[in-house]
Order: C-alpha cells, then structure tokens, then sequence
C-alpha cells in the first residue's frame, strides 16, 4: 500500500490534520484526508460530517449531499445534519427539497418562530 501524507499516521493523528486543514480552509486536502479516516470508521458520525463540510465549502455539493444522507439515515434527529443537508440542496437549486430538511433542523434545534 502506497502511503501519503494525507493517510499517514494513526486515526487520531489524522483526525487532527483533517481538522488543521479544515480550520484554515484547505477543504480539499481536509477532504482527501476524511475520506480515507470515514472509509475506516464508517459509524463515526464526527468524520463524516467534517467530510461533508469540507465537500460543501469546496463545491463538491453532490459529495456532501451523499454523506449528509448517510448521517440523516442512521441518525434522523441530528439537527446540524438536517441543516447542512438544507443548505447543501438549496446551493443545488433544489428549494423544495431542502425546505423539509430546514424545518426539521429548525424544530430539533427548538427554534419555532414566532407561532404563539
């Protein structure tokens, strides 16, 4: 196996890289760094997320649409999910998809509106 810079290291070691590459937006190598960290621990939700962040900010939208999915899936109530996945459609041009998506992000997160 040919080893790189981007998957060198230890799950943690490489966890903190994607994160330091994320934090000074270099979202495409955060990307090719989660990438291979969520193909090895595919029930983390924290790598994938991070990944599908990483693919919004750099303008692969379908990419973070499909790993949006995978969390929403397993995990319906994750809020930030829910809104990411809304947003992400919405850059898509797809508004009717996404309103679904930010208004269950926006109840799970407790915001109702003004609705009294």
């Amino acid at each position: 196996m040919d080893t790189t810079y981007y998957d060198h290291g230890t799950p943690a070691e490489r966890w903190d890289r994607a994160r330091m590459f994320f934090d000074a937006r270099q979202y495409t190598a955060a990307a090719r760094v989660l990438g291979r960290l969520v193909e090895e621990v595919p029930g983390q939700t924290g790598p994938r997320l991070l990944l599908a962040r990483a693919y919004y900010h750099s303008a692969q939208l379908r990419r973070a649409e499909s790993e949006l999915r995978v969390i929403v899936e397993r995990d319906p109530v994750e809020h930030y999910a829910r809104l990411m996945l809304g947003r992400t459609l919405q850059r898509q041009g797809r508004h009717g998809e996404a309103e679904q998506h930010l208004r269950i992000a926006s109840a799970l997160a407790g915001d109702f509106g003004d609705r009294a």
